[in-house]
């Protein structure tokens, strides 16, 4: 056999709809295909009800709209649904009784088909079906999640994390970033409160979370809020802003450095005294201002010591002062200790704040 010239292109036909993936050749069907698929199926029932109207039902031809609204992209959606249309007119043409039973629900089906072109051209710029849709959505979603994650560590380091959303959303505008720095010998800890709450800042929040996850992990300590601070105010967001505290922890010595930006402040407990005392190094809310400028706090986790990151969520309620919420949340840490530290995150979340706002809560103990 004659054996082809080096370079030239190999093509190879198939049908319209239907894609030919790898050397064992496995057969995808795409969305086209999907789509012709079920108006075949659409036709063979319309063709069911003409010779057989007793035996097949007139709203079986809504079996192929149901899972075209499942599966197929809003593209390929919008002319699918406008075929279906198409097939209830010739169903209630084939019909050798329209009663007026059968009337209503072909009506009834037909608007939602009408409503399904509606919501598809609405929804054509995301391009995907429903299903791929939510499975995108929820992807980002653990994304934002897998950026709090804790690395592994010390033993005599504790380090946990707990998120409630407004109203039970999986989506929040609080976040936590969480990454071991200089090959596990730091750790670098960030508490984000984006403006606005639940739903309505979870897509400024997954965005935000992604590149504040990038510059803790490239950046050195005093240059992450400042690239942070310029990342938004890159963005022209009409709700532009967000608070975030910052620290990175010496995991051998305890030495930390804290930076705030416009955020609550970071609360430590001294395990010699038992107190907690409010660390407030001073700095603007992020995407405000340009050359932005952030105090930092140099201070050391003894053994037994232990830190609390927050966002407002925690500690503002209407008509309260915030300070009051500080000295509440701090209470019901104490009483919720249990002579643990392990789940306190988790407890307080639970305890503390409002339902109402998102909650966010980072707890670091330096375990005697």
């Amino acid at each position: 056999m004659r054996a082809l010239p080096a370079g030239l292109p190999i093509t190879c036909r198939s049908l319209p709809g239907i894609a030919m993936m790898g050397a064992g050749r496995r057969w995808v069907l795409t969305d086209v295909g999907l789509a012709i698929v079920l108006g075949v199926l659409a036709t063979v029932v319309v063709l069911g009800i003409w010779f057989e109207p007793v035996d097949v039902p007139v709203n079986l031809i809504f079996l192929p709209l149901v899972l075209g609204i499942l599966f197929l992209s809003s593209r390929v959606l919008t002319w699918f649904a406008g075929y279906i249309l198409l097939m209830l007119v010739a169903g209630g043409v084939v019909q050798d009784d329209l009663s007026p039973r059968i009337a209503t629900a072909l009506g009834a089906m037909a608007a939602i088909a009408l409503l399904v072109i509606v919501m598809s051209l609405r929804r054509g710029q995301l391009g995907v079906g429903p299903l791929r849709g939510q499975s995108m959505l929820v992807d980002l979603r653990d994304r934002i999640l897998a950026q709090g994650e804790i690395p592994v560590l010390p033993e005599e380091w504790l380090v946990e994390s707990a998120l409630s959303s407004a109203g039970g959303s999986p989506f929040a505008g609080d976040f936590v970033v969480v990454t071991a720095a200089d090959r596990g010998r730091r750790i670098e800890l960030v508490v984000v409160d984006v403006s606005g709450k639940g739903e309505a800042a979870g897509t400024r929040a997954l965005q935000l979370s992604g590149a504040m996850g990038g510059l803790v992990a490239a950046l050195p300590p005093y240059r992450f809020l400042p690239a942070a601070n310029d990342y938004l105010l890159q963005r022209s967001w009409e709700e532009g802003f967000a608070t975030a505290v910052h620290v990175s922890v010496d995991l051998t010595t305890g030495a930390f450095e804290l930076r705030s930006a416009g955020h609550p402040p970071a609360l430590q407990r001294e395990a010699g005294s038992g107190r907690w005392k409010p660390l407030r190094p001073e700095g603007p809310v992020l995407g405000i201002v340009d050359d932005a400028e952030f105090d930092c706090h140099h201070g050391r986790l003894a053994p037994g010591d232990s830190l609390l990151l927050y966002t407002d969520g925690m500690v503002e309620e209407p008509r309260r002062d915030i300070d009051l919420g500080i000295d509440h949340m701090m209470g019901e840490a104490e009483s919720l200790l249990r002579g643990s530290w392990d789940g306190l995150a988790r407890r307080l979340v639970g305890a503390v704040g409002s339902p109402g706002d998102d909650r966010a809560m980072l707890v670091v103990h330096r375990r005697p």
